[in-house]
């Protein structure tokens, strides 16, 4: 296991982060971008030490701007392996702020599920980034994120939206979503413009993809950001076991999504690269190749019931029963920490993409290990729904965790399916207001849930 990191807000090496105000046009991808370039010396620097900053535009659908405050930072991190690496985290600052002191701070991640850079908060949510005909955002799941974003932005709060994949796309890798998450709020609360002090309150938020960044965050905040003063983390379908979630997915309509964590997890285990160049057929290593280049919706409509066992010269469950895969799959399978906050998790039974046993599973290891649970199994849900249904309830269990009410309170809550929970509906006729001001280009402003 990595140490635990030493967090020292301002290394004397450093100096003054660099203001990086080079105007670009329409933005440009992180991989042709010098902003994403680590500086010289970044091992000396420590994590969350900010490196590199830019005000920047936001854009809906990377299309419509809007007047939102929005500041990008490249910060220190680490990867899997403790190793140094520069991150961007994309900050956006309320018009107005919420009337409790210290401002809230809420890290939410995104469902980026892509190797490709196209992706990444840090440009999909650009002014101009669907605008590219190149390299355009359009098939980001990104873009459906945006208006939670926004909700909780009309709360008041100070929102981090890092790039939890890294610069590389490296979806599935295990922990290194949690360092990206954390050392990006340590850099959020570093810099003059969030005016927040070091003990500000911090909520994490995320589904489905940017569930399991969320997950990875709150299982490792304990013992490597243990000033953060994090209270509550909502992980909505946070998958939990990937390995679990290949098999299910692999020949369906969304096989797309788990081609696309193979691919990803090639670059973070060499091991897994050795056993496709053995037993990977020429169309196997094509799609492998290929993949990575495309969004999430391409990705997914490209390997529409394609069945990864005609890519390989084996069968597939055999390569799955191998030690190799056994162990990248227990390594990339949440639940080797016990978070130290309380939680709330959002599961649909009926879900068509994580299994619902996972997150029982999940749930209950967590449970067992002493953490304080509200879990919503949704009897009526599935994956795609629960994501906007679901958003009023994180967004009132987040809000009492910001007001320091007891999470007992929350429990039964919970309980009764979204769709039949009248306060869903209030919470959605507000989602829209949100969505309508986006539309128009207008202030986000405070409108509580």
């Amino acid at each position: 296991m990595t140490t635990v990191a030493e967090f020292v807000p301002c290394p004397a090496w450093l100096g003054a982060a660099e203001h990086w105000d080079r105007p670009t046009g329409k933005p440009l991808l992180p991989s042709e971008d010098p902003f994403y370039l680590a500086p010289e010396g970044l091992d000396l620097a420590s994590p969350g030490t900010v490196l590199r900053f830019r005000d920047v535009g936001l854009g809906l659908f990377g299309m419509i701007p809007q007047a939102i405050t929005a500041v990008q930072l490249l910060y220190r991190t680490q990867d899997c392996h403790g190793a140094p690496e520069a991150a961007v985290t994309t900050v956006l600052i309320p018009a107005q702020r919420a009337p409790r002191y210290p401002t809230p701070v809420l890290s939410y991640q995104c469902a980026i599920d892509a190797v490709a850079d196209r992706c990444f908060p840090s440009y999909a949510l650009r002014q101009g980034s669907a605008l590219r005909r190149d390299a355009t955002s359009l098939g980001s799941v990104v873009h459906i994120d945006f208006l939670m974003i926004a909700a909780a932005l009309a709360e008041g709060w100070i929102i981090s939206v890092p790039d939890h994949e890294g610069s590389e796309g490296r979806w599935g890798a295990p922990n290194e979503p949690g360092y990206r998450v954390l050392d990006g709020l340590r850099a959020t609360l570093a810099i003059e413009r969030t005016a927040v002090p070091p003990d500000a309150p911090i909520g994490l938020w995320g589904y489905s993809g940017g569930g399991l960044a969320s997950g990875w965050a709150a299982e490792l905040a304990g013992y490597y950001a243990p000033e953060l003063n994090i209270v509550g983390a909502a992980l909505g379908s946070p998958v939990g076991d990937l390995g679990m979630t290949f098999r299910r997915l692999n020949g369906t309509m969304f096989s797309g999504l788990p081609a696309t964590v193979v691919a990803a997890l090639t670059h973070v285990y060499p091991e897994l690269r050795a056993l496709i160049d053995t037993h990977a057929n020429a169309a196997g290593k094509a799609m492998l190749a290929g993949i990575e280049k495309l969004s999430t919706v391409q990705a997914v409509l490209s390997m529409f019931r394609k069945d990864m066992d005609d890519l390989v010269d084996c069968p597939l469950e055999e390569m799955l029963d191998t030690p190799v895969m056994t162990q990248i799959f227990d390594d990339i399978r949440l639940g080797h920490n016990i978070p130290t906050m309380p939680l709330l998790v959002i599961q649909a039974v009926h879900d068509q993409i994580i299994a619902v046993e996972g997150i029982d599973t999940l749930t209950a290891t967590y449970s067992a290990g002493g953490a304080q649970i509200a879990y919503h199994r949704d009897q009526l849900c599935e994956h795609l729904l629960l994501h906007p249904l679901a958003a009023p309830m994180a967004l009132r269990w987040l809000i009492d965790r910001f007001d320091d009410r007891p999470v007992t309170d929350n429990m039964v809550r919970t309980a009764w399916p979204t769709l039949l929970n009248p306060m869903t509906y209030a919470g959605m006729w507000r989602l829209g207001g949100v969505l309508a001001r986006m539309v128009g280009g207008q202030i986000v402003k405070r409108n509580p849930l």
